[in-house]
């Protein structure tokens, strides 16, 4: 019974009590009718209200200026993939396989999207297990257009499952930037499915879904671990797996268009507010922390990654500015909506400095083909954001943390979550690759690769020539 009704049924009881009270002949007794008439609707309209109320604000639960926020940042986090993240790698490949990079990441995009709404979502969301969740959602059944997210109660849960279906389907494109150049398309979609259900679906229930590592306390508010840490790993076994490119080491395998890198990475940084203030679920005041956040981090690293490039090689380049933004972006990622600006400003200046010595002297080191720096950028550059922000979440710091916050503590939870991503990315990914290879087999003949996989994969080409 509403509000509205139980004014109209107490109304006329108490007209109807005082027509009979002004009948009846004895007037002490009449007014002690209408008395009590009055105190029994007083009553039953105080027992309604609050049951009104709470009809009232279930109909209303759905935040208008939420909602239209969700959506934008679902709308910039496909900016980041198509076109961005296409455009960055595609300008860092030779012009023989620009098309190539560019297909693999649009159709990543278009395949994952759709497996995240057939039993990803479900898989992620749904359900209370350690490591993975439950079937209840598969073809997000029982969701309609008036239901609500569970986990972000003022906005639709389709809004929900679409943001999310962003993460998951940039996470895989992500990968493809290391064995770039010399693997099969077959190859590319097959080993996305397969990680896809086995690593991405996994580490986001873990972290995000009420899983291991969320219920253990790790920070990671945008995907450091979720995201960067779990593709950086995918990429550097890729690139042990599918060996290295043709010449590599030997012959010089430049960029074809620093320019469309530029384009890319700033399409990255814009779509990445998206990624990062959308992560805060609501237009308040977290999603504006992760806003300046993102500006200010992904501004240090750029200046520390040309400044460490001038100080190394005498002068700073247009590809180290794009891989330095690009380096603050993933660093911030797990911290956005837990330090202040500036702790993002030293997050960032470290960030830059150490994903710098991760496309070069450790990458020397590993000895792998990584095309174009997954892991140098993404696993690295996660890694120092995961840990740090331990560090400047702390309120002392500028971080949103309380006073009785550990860093000690919480450094130590950011460490184990690190490392659980590392080794089951890492084994996930070697087992997804060995399947690959044994069904459609990973790699290009010699001549597909040295003619360039835009004719030999997909019959045409980038530019006339």
């Amino acid at each position: 019974m509403n509000l509205w009704k139980t004014l109209k049924l107490g109304g006329a009881a108490l007209a109807a009590t005082v027509a009979l009270a002004i009948a009846a002949p004895d007037l002490a007794r009449a007014q002690d009718t209408v008395t009590e008439a009055v105190v029994e609707a007083v009553e039953a309209v105080t027992e309604a209200a609050p049951e009104a109320a709470e009809e009232a604000a279930a109909e209303s639960t759905i935040d208008s200026g939420d909602t239209a926020w969700m959506l934008t940042s679902t709308m910039l986090v496909i900016l980041m993939t198509i076109p961005g993240l296409a455009l960055f790698y595609g300008g860092l490949a030779r012009s023989k396989n620009m098309l190539s990079v560019l297909m693999h990441v649009f159709v990543i995009f278009s395949l994952i999207t759709i497996l995240w709404c057939v039993y990803g979502y479900s898989l992620t969301f749904v359900g209370e297990g350690k490591f993975v969740g439950g079937f209840d959602k598969v073809f997000l059944k029982g969701i309609t257009a008036d239901t609500l997210s569970g986990l972000l109660p003022t906005i639709p849960e389709f809004v929900f499952v679409a943001f999310q279906s962003t993460f998951a389907a940039i996470t895989c494109a992500l990968i493809v930037g290391s064995f770039a150049e010399r693997i099969k398309f077959s190859a590319v979609l097959l080993f996305s499915v397969i990680w896809f259900t086995f690593s991405y679906i996994p580490m986001a229930h873990m972290v995000w879904g009420g899983g291991l590592l969320g219920a253990d306390g790790a920070l990671d508010f945008a995907g450091g671990t979720v995201v960067h840490i779990n593709a950086g790993i995918a990429g550097l076994v890729g690139a042990y797996v599918v060996g290295k490119r043709i010449g590599y080491g030997k012959e010089a395998l430049t960029p074809h268009s620093l320019t469309l890198t530029m384009v890319g990475a700033s399409l990255l940084w814009v779509g990445w507010f998206g990624f990062n203030a959308g992560s805060a679920g609501a237009a308040n005041g977290v999603a504006g922390l992760a806003f300046i956040n993102t500006i200010l981090a992904t501004g240090a690293a750029t200046l520390s990654w040309i400044a460490g490039e001038a100080l190394h090689k005498g002068k700073g380049s247009m590809l180290g500015a794009a891989s330095g933004a690009v380096a603050g972006l993933v660093a911030v990622t797990p911290a956005a909506g837990f330090i202040g600006p500036m702790g993002s400003i030293a997050l960032g200046l470290i960030a830059g400095l150490v994903c710098l010595w991760g496309v070069g002297g450790l990458k020397k080191m590993l000895g792998a083909d990584d095309a174009f720096d997954v892991f140098g950028v993404h696993g690295v550059g996660g890694i120092v954001g995961a840990i740090l922000t331990a560090v400047f979440a702390a309120s002392s710091l500028g971080g949103v943390k309380a006073d009785d916050y550990a860093i000690g503590a919480q450094l130590w939870v950011q460490v184990k979550s690190v490392l659980v991503t590392v080794v089951w990315s890492g084994v996930v990914s070697f087992v997804a690759y060995k399947i690959v290879d044994m069904m459609v087999g990973l790699r290009v003949s010699e001549e597909a690769e040295r003619e360039g996989l835009d004719i030999t994969s997909h019959g045409e080409t980038a530019y006339n020539r």
